[in-house]
C-alpha cells in the first residue's frame, strides 16, 4: 500500500457533549468531528488549540492512498500490527474513500520505517486545498 505522510501538526480535542465547533478550530489536511452521547471530539490543526482546551498533541497524519474498496478487509490490521509490535500508539479515522492513521509526532519516523520494512511505500503528501461545494 502507499501511505502518505502529511506535514501539519494535529491535535485531538475533547469538547462537551453537543459542543459547537469552536472558531479557533482550523481545517488542515484532515479535519474530523465525531459526536457521541457523551462527548464531541475533533481532530484539527494543532496550532490554534487553546491551552485550556482538553486536548492531546502533537500528532502526524498518514493517509492510506485510496480510494479503498469499502468491502476490503484487513487494511487496518495490516497497517496497525507493525506499529503495535513497535509500541507505537495510534488513533484512526475512517472516511468514505480511505483510512487515516494518526501517530504521536515523536513516533512518526519510526512508524514510516516499520511500514517500509513490511513493503509499504511511505511518501510525503502533497496537501491540497479542500474543494468547496457548488450549491
Amino acid at each position: 500500500m502507499k501511505i502518505l505522510r502529511f506535514p501539519e501538526t494535529l491535535a485531538l480535542v475533547r469538547l462537551p457533549s453537543g459542543g459547537e465547533v469552536p472558531e479557533w478550530a482550523e481545517s488542515s489536511s484532515i479535519f474530523s468531528i465525531t459526536a457521541t452521547a457523551t462527548e464531541t471530539s475533533l481532530v484539527c490543526a494543532g496550532r490554534s488549540v487553546p491551552r485550556k482546551a482538553v486536548h492531546q498533541k502533537p500528532y502526524t497524519a498518514f493517509e492510506v492512498e485510496g480510494p479503498l474498496d469499502l468491502a476490503s478487509t484487513g487494511v487496518l490490521v495490516e497497517l496497525l500490527t507493525p506499529l503495535a509490535e513497535a509500541g507505537i500508539s495510534v488513533l484512526t479515522v475512517s472516511t468514505y474513500d480511505t483510512q487515516w492513521i494518526l501517530v504521536p509526532t515523536p513516533d512518526a519516523e519510526q512508524a514510516g520505517e516499520e511500514w517500509r520494512r513490511r513493503g509499504h511505500d511511505v511518501a510525503p503528501a502533497q496537501p491540497v486545498a479542500p474543494r468547496r461545494s457548488q450549491a
